[in-house]
C-alpha cells in the first residue's frame, strides 16, 4: 500500500543578471522543489495525467526568475508556490528551498567595479517556503556554511570525567564553528531581507562578545539574542559543530607554547544542536 509520497526538482542553478545603468547586480541561486498531494494513480496505475512534470518545475523557476527575482528569495519562493498551487490541481501542497551563494563585487583603480565579482566563500543563505492548498504560508530562513572563530573569552571547564577522560580543562581556547542557523517566520508578509540581516548580525556579534564556558552556552546565547532582537523570528535552530585546534607540544624541541600553535582539525569533531523557542506566555 502506497503510504506518503512526494515528487520535484532539485538542484536547479539560477543566475541572474540585474542591468541597471552604469551596474551589474548579481544573483546566485539553487532552487528545490517539493510537491506532495495526490499522486497515487501515477504510483499505482501508471498514469501520469495528474503529474506536472519536473522539467517544467525547472522552466517556472527560470521563467518566474526574470520579473518575480527582484527582492528577497523568500519572497520569490512564496511566488513560486502560489504559481504551482494554480498550475497543479492535484497538488496538496508545494514546499521550495532556495539557498543563495554570495558574491563580493570587485574594486579596480580604487573604486567598486560595475560588473566584476569575487565568490564570498563558501556561506549561503538559505530560504523554505511552503503553501498548502487552502491554508497560509509558512517561511524558514537561515544560514548555512558560516565559518567563524575567535581565540579567546572561550573555555571548557568542570566537565563530567570517568575512566576514559583525557580531555584536560582549559579556560583560554580557540573556539572556531561553522553556523547552519534556520529559523521560522510568525508571518508571511515581513522585509525578509531586513529580518535576515538582523538576525546574522546578531548571530556573529553575539558569538564575538559571549564569554563562553561551552559550545552550549555560546549556542543558546545567540539563539536567545536573535529572539530578542526580532520579534518577528518565532524559533530558531543552530547547529554549531566544534572544530577543534589542538595545542602543539613544541617542548620537544625545547620550545615553550604559549598558547600560540595549534593543530587545526576537521575530523573527528563535537556537534551541539539545540532549538530555542520563545516562552508560552
Amino acid at each position: 500500500m502506497l503510504a506518503e509520497n512526494n515528487y520535484g526538482k532539485s538542484g536547479i542553478r539560477l543566475v541572474k543578471v540585474v542591468r541597471r545603468e552604469g551596474r551589474h547586480d548579481l544573483r546566485d541561486l539553487t532552487v528545490a522543489v517539493r510537491f506532495d498531494g495526490g499522486y497515487e494513480d501515477a504510483h499505482v496505475k501508471g498514469d501520469n495525467a495528474a503529474v506536472l512534470p519536473t522539467d517544467t518545475m525547472k522552466n517556472t523557476v527560470y521563467a518566474l526568475a526574470k520579473d518575480r527575482l527582484e527582492g528577497s528569495i523568500e519572497s520569490f519562493g512564496l511566488a513560486l508556490c502560489a504559481h504551482f498551487l494554480e498550475a497543479a490541481p492535484a497538488c496538496s501542497k508545494v514546499t521550495v528551498q532556495i539557498a543563495e551563494h554570495a558574491w563580493e563585487r570587485l574594486s579596480a583603480a580604487g573604486a567598486p567595479h560595475p560588473h566584476a565579482f569575487l565568490r564570498g566563500g563558501s556561506e549561503r543563505r538559505l530560504a523554505e517556503t511552503s503553501r498548502s492548498r487552502g491554508g497560509a504560508a509558512a517561511v524558514e530562513a537561515g544560514i548555512s556554511d558560516m565559518t567563524i572563530l575567535k581565540s579567546g573569552n572561550s573555555g571548557f571547564e568542570g566537565f563530567l570525567k570517568d575512566r576514559f577522560t583525557t580531555l584536560p580543562e582549559v579556560r583560554d581556547r580557540i573556539f572556531a564553528t561553522v553556523v547552519e542557523a534556520r529559523w521560522s517566520y510568525s508571518a508571511a508578509d515581513l522585509d525578509f531581507g531586513r529580518s535576515f540581516d538582523r538576525a546574522r548580525q546578531t548571530l556573529l556579534e553575539t558569538f564575538a562578545v559571549h564569554e563562553s564556558a561551552s559550545v552550549q552556552h555560546t549556542l543558546s546565547a545567540m539563539g536567545e539574542a536573535v529572539l530578542a532582537a526580532i520579534p518577528e523570528i518565532a524559533s530558531i535552530r543552530l547547529s554549531l559543530p566544534n572544530k577543534h585546534h589542538l595545542l602543539v607540544d613544541l617542548s620537544r624541541f625545547g620550545m615553550e607554547n604559549a598558547n600560540e600553535v595549534f593543530i587545526a582539525t576537521d575530523e573527528p569533531y563535537g556537534l551541539i544542536e539545540a532549538t530555542i523557542r520563545r516562552s508560552q506566555s
